[in-house]
């Protein structure tokens, strides 16, 4: 049976993250008040972007892993952004070792035996 992860845009400017094996069918409700407890606080204003996957446990380990990942990510997503996945899914402390390090020539504090 196939599947979709999708992304809806809501009124207040938030993000849902869902999956479905009818695209149409949740779309219309979500539309008309009976999706999902977040879009029915914070009604849908536009579905932005959705994948099509084979199997719908395909899709709904999409909507898993997308759910978890911040703004900027699913922005980049959404607009087809692939090159910039790689470096939005590092952590934000990875991001900023080398802009953090360089600006301020300060040298990196040794890891603690135990940490990682």
């Amino acid at each position: 049976m196939k599947g979709y992860m999708y992304i809806l845009l809501c009124n207040d400017g938030s993000y849902y993250t869902g999956s479905t094996n009818d695209l149409e069918r949740r779309m219309a409700e979500h539309f008309s008040g009976q999706g999902a407890n977040h879009t029915k606080k914070h009604p849908p204003v536009k579905l932005l972007y959705y994948e099509e996957f084979q199997r719908i446990d395909d899709a709904f380990y999409r909507e898993k892993q997308v759910q978890g990942w911040n703004r900027k990510k699913k922005e980049a997503l959404i607009n087809r952004q692939y090159e910039k996945l790689p470096e939005l899914a590092k952590c934000y402390a990875q991001r900023d070792v080398a802009s953090t390090s360089s600006a301020t020539n300060e040298a990196m504090p040794e890891p603690v035996e135990g940490e990682a």
